[in-house]
């Protein structure tokens, strides 16, 4: 096989992508949640008016799932675990988001094989700090205790430094995108449309 054919042609692009997202979303439930975000709003679509709450329309992430949560660094500094995927921001009832993240982490939950009571026990936090954050006394810092696996994830975010990234990630001194299964080059007239 040349080079050439390793990658996907322009013009079929979007026929390979679908195919390999499709492959991903067969291997699992919770893989087949995070890649179906179109079925997801076609089934929302489909329930009856008044069977799903409405918020007043907010700014959503419109793709609301488990891994699209994050560390990400605050305007002081600081590491929270928060939305760090926002291509599919829309204007929209904040339920939908919340639905798609339930959805998310039941189906990472069963697919890990946890009991039905830590998936339940798992919703209710998620519902819990959800409804706690519209008190009007409530306060991010002293009212939300982080879990150890999410101070885990935070001490290992306020760590990494760019360097330690780019070594991680980036296999020669060049720092060049690796063109590969996840990167394809592009052509002619996508270099033009700089």
């Amino acid at each position: 096989m040349t080079r050439a054919e390793t990658f996907a042609r322009p013009d079929a692009r979007v026929a390979t992508l679908t195919k390999i997202r499709n492959l991903k979303m067969s291997r699992s439930s919770h893989a087949y949640v995070r890649g179906s975000t179109v079925k997801f709003y076609e089934w929302l679509e489909g329930q009856k008016n008044g069977s799903i709450p409405s918020g007043p329309p907010v700014w959503i992430c419109g793709d609301c799932h488990v891994g699209n949560l994050g560390p990400v660094a605050n305007a002081s500094g600081q590491i929270e675990i928060q939305i760090r995927d926002l291509d599919q921001t829309v204007v929209g009832n904040p339920a939908h988001d919340l639905i798609r993240l339930g959805l998310s982490l039941a189906s990472a939950a069963r697919g890990s094989d946890l009991p039905g009571v830590t998936t339940a026990k798992m919703l209710e936090q998620m519902m819990d700090g959800y409804e706690k954050s519209f008190e009007p006394d409530f306060h991010e810092e002293s009212d939300v205790k982080m879990p150890e696996s999410i101070r885990l994830v935070s001490k290992k975010a306020v760590a990494a430094s760019w360097q330690s990234l780019a070594e991680e990630r980036i296999k020669d001194a060049r720092p060049t995108i690796p063109l590969g299964r996840r990167f394809w080059p592009i052509s002619k007239a996508e270099k033009r449309e700089n």
